[in-house]
Protein backbone atom coordinates (compact mmCIF):
# COMPACT_ATOMS: atom_id res chain seq x y z
CA UNK A 1 0.00 0.00 0.00
CA UNK A 2 1.31 3.42 -0.95
CA UNK A 3 1.52 6.09 1.75
CA UNK A 4 -1.68 7.92 2.63
CA UNK A 5 -1.45 11.69 2.93
CA UNK A 6 -4.08 14.23 3.98
CA UNK A 7 -4.46 17.63 2.34
CA UNK A 8 -6.66 20.12 4.21
CA UNK A 9 -7.21 23.79 4.90
CA UNK A 10 -8.08 24.23 8.57
CA UNK A 11 -9.14 27.34 10.50
CA UNK A 12 -7.82 28.10 14.00
CA UNK A 13 -11.02 26.63 15.45
CA UNK A 14 -10.72 23.45 13.36
CA UNK A 15 -13.44 24.38 10.87
CA UNK A 16 -12.92 23.15 7.31
CA UNK A 17 -16.32 23.97 5.82
CA UNK A 18 -19.93 25.00 6.16
CA UNK A 19 -22.89 23.60 4.24
CA UNK A 20 -20.54 21.63 1.97
CA UNK A 21 -18.55 24.71 0.93
CA UNK A 22 -15.21 26.25 1.84
CA UNK A 23 -15.60 29.22 4.16
CA UNK A 24 -12.81 31.39 2.74
CA UNK A 25 -11.24 32.49 -0.50
CA UNK A 26 -7.57 31.46 -0.66
CA UNK A 27 -6.37 31.15 -4.25
CA UNK A 28 -2.86 30.29 -3.04
CA UNK A 29 -4.28 27.29 -1.18
CA UNK A 30 -6.17 26.11 -4.27
CA UNK A 31 -2.94 26.28 -6.30
CA UNK A 32 -1.15 24.28 -3.61
CA UNK A 33 -3.94 21.70 -3.53
CA UNK A 34 -3.61 21.28 -7.29
CA UNK A 35 0.18 20.90 -7.08
CA UNK A 36 0.00 18.36 -4.24
CA UNK A 37 -2.72 16.24 -5.85
CA UNK A 38 -1.99 16.33 -9.58
CA UNK A 39 -1.35 12.88 -11.03
CA UNK A 40 -2.49 11.10 -7.86
CA UNK A 41 -5.60 9.24 -6.77
CA UNK A 42 -7.93 11.13 -4.44
CA UNK A 43 -10.22 9.72 -1.78
CA UNK A 44 -13.02 12.03 -0.71
CA UNK A 45 -16.45 11.78 0.79
CA UNK A 46 -19.62 12.10 -1.25
CA UNK A 47 -20.50 15.55 0.12
CA UNK A 48 -17.03 16.86 -0.66
CA UNK A 49 -17.22 15.44 -4.16
CA UNK A 50 -20.66 16.95 -4.75
CA UNK A 51 -19.41 20.35 -3.54
CA UNK A 52 -16.75 20.19 -6.28
CA UNK A 53 -19.31 18.83 -8.72
CA UNK A 54 -17.04 16.94 -11.11
CA UNK A 55 -13.89 14.83 -11.25
CA UNK A 56 -10.77 16.99 -11.04
CA UNK A 57 -8.58 16.97 -14.16
CA UNK A 58 -5.33 15.01 -13.91
CA UNK A 59 -6.49 13.04 -10.88
CA UNK A 60 -8.69 10.00 -10.35
CA UNK A 61 -11.26 10.04 -7.57
CA UNK A 62 -12.64 7.37 -5.28
CA UNK A 63 -15.78 8.67 -3.56
CA UNK A 64 -16.38 7.14 -0.14
CA UNK A 65 -20.11 6.95 0.56
CA UNK A 66 -22.65 4.97 2.55
CA UNK A 67 -25.12 5.47 -0.32
CA UNK A 68 -24.87 2.24 -2.32
CA UNK A 69 -26.82 3.85 -5.17
CA UNK A 70 -24.47 6.82 -5.59
CA UNK A 71 -22.82 6.93 -8.99
CA UNK A 72 -21.21 9.70 -11.01
CA UNK A 73 -19.43 9.55 -14.35
CA UNK A 74 -15.65 9.57 -14.05
CA UNK A 75 -15.34 8.43 -10.43
CA UNK A 76 -15.27 5.14 -8.58
CA UNK A 77 -17.23 4.58 -5.38
CA UNK A 78 -16.51 2.63 -2.22
CA UNK A 79 -18.59 1.95 0.89
CA UNK A 80 -15.66 1.41 3.27
CA UNK A 81 -12.35 3.13 3.88
CA UNK A 82 -10.47 -0.15 3.38
CA UNK A 83 -12.09 -0.64 -0.01
CA UNK A 84 -11.41 2.99 -0.96
CA UNK A 85 -7.71 2.70 -0.10
CA UNK A 86 -7.36 -0.59 -1.98
CA UNK A 87 -9.00 0.97 -5.04
CA UNK A 88 -6.84 4.09 -4.75
CA UNK A 89 -3.69 1.97 -4.43
CA UNK A 90 -4.57 0.15 -7.67
CA UNK A 91 -5.18 3.51 -9.36
CA UNK A 92 -1.87 4.86 -8.00
CA UNK A 93 -0.01 1.90 -9.48
CA UNK A 94 -1.58 2.55 -12.87
CA UNK A 95 -0.86 6.31 -12.67
CA UNK A 96 2.67 5.86 -11.37
CA UNK A 97 1.78 7.86 -8.25
CA UNK A 98 3.80 7.51 -5.06
CA UNK A 99 1.00 8.30 -2.60
CA UNK A 100 -2.76 8.33 -2.05
CA UNK A 101 -4.34 11.69 -1.20
CA UNK A 102 -7.29 12.06 1.16
CA UNK A 103 -9.09 15.31 0.35
CA UNK A 104 -11.96 15.48 2.85
CA UNK A 105 -14.36 15.99 4.36
CA UNK A 106 -14.25 15.78 8.11
CA UNK A 107 -15.54 12.22 8.47
CA UNK A 108 -13.14 10.90 5.84
CA UNK A 109 -10.20 12.75 7.42
CA UNK A 110 -11.09 11.10 10.75
CA UNK A 111 -11.06 7.65 9.13
CA UNK A 112 -7.76 8.30 7.35
CA UNK A 113 -5.82 10.08 10.09
CA UNK A 114 -4.58 6.92 11.89
CA UNK A 115 -3.00 5.75 8.61
CA UNK A 116 -1.62 9.09 7.39
CA UNK A 117 2.12 9.39 6.93
CA UNK A 118 1.96 13.11 6.06
CA UNK A 119 -0.41 16.00 6.66
CA UNK A 120 -0.27 18.90 4.22
CA UNK A 121 -2.19 21.55 6.11
CA UNK A 122 -3.05 25.11 5.29
CA UNK A 123 -3.55 26.75 8.68
CA UNK A 124 -6.00 29.59 8.06
CA UNK A 125 -5.86 32.58 10.41
CA UNK A 126 -9.63 32.77 10.89
CA UNK A 127 -12.37 31.37 13.12
CA UNK A 128 -15.41 30.97 10.88
CA UNK A 129 -18.59 29.21 11.85
CA UNK A 130 -18.89 25.83 10.23
CA UNK A 131 -20.36 22.37 10.40
CA UNK A 132 -17.35 20.37 9.20
CA UNK A 133 -14.16 20.16 11.25
CA UNK A 134 -10.75 18.56 10.90
CA UNK A 135 -10.34 15.80 13.49
CA UNK A 136 -8.20 16.43 16.53
CA UNK A 137 -4.91 14.56 16.62
CA UNK A 138 -1.86 14.15 18.84
CA UNK A 139 0.61 16.64 17.40
CA UNK A 140 3.43 14.74 19.13
CA UNK A 141 2.90 11.91 16.64
CA UNK A 142 4.05 14.24 13.85
CA UNK A 143 7.02 16.49 13.25
CA UNK A 144 6.80 19.74 11.36
CA UNK A 145 8.98 19.71 8.26
CA UNK A 146 7.75 22.93 6.67
CA UNK A 147 6.11 26.12 7.88
CA UNK A 148 5.61 28.88 5.33
CA UNK A 149 3.58 31.90 6.46
CA UNK A 150 1.65 34.09 4.02
CA UNK A 151 -0.18 37.39 4.65
CA UNK A 152 -3.69 38.15 3.49
CA UNK A 153 -3.75 39.82 0.09
CA UNK A 154 -5.73 40.36 -3.09
CA UNK A 155 -6.02 36.61 -3.78
CA UNK A 156 -6.18 35.43 -0.17
CA UNK A 157 -8.74 36.90 2.21
CA UNK A 158 -6.99 35.62 5.35
CA UNK A 159 -3.40 35.19 6.45
CA UNK A 160 -2.40 31.53 6.42
CA UNK A 161 0.54 29.15 6.68
CA UNK A 162 1.41 26.05 4.74
CA UNK A 163 2.37 23.49 7.39
CA UNK A 164 3.68 20.07 6.38
CA UNK A 165 3.82 17.35 9.03
CA UNK A 166 5.39 13.89 8.81
CA UNK A 167 4.48 11.04 11.12
CA UNK A 168 7.23 10.21 13.59
CA UNK A 169 8.47 6.65 13.69
CA UNK A 170 8.70 4.75 16.94
CA UNK A 171 6.92 5.50 20.20
CA UNK A 172 5.86 9.00 21.16
CA UNK A 173 6.81 9.81 24.74
CA UNK A 174 4.33 11.65 26.92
Amino acid sequence: MRPIVLVAAVARNGVIGRENQLVWRLRSDLRRFRALTMGKPLIMGRKTFLSIGKPLPGRETVVLTRDRDFAHPGVQTAQSFDTATAMADTIAARMGADEIVVAGGGEVYALALPYATKLYLTRVDAEPEGDAVFPGFDARAFREVRHEAHPAGPEDEHAFAFVDLERRTGPVSG
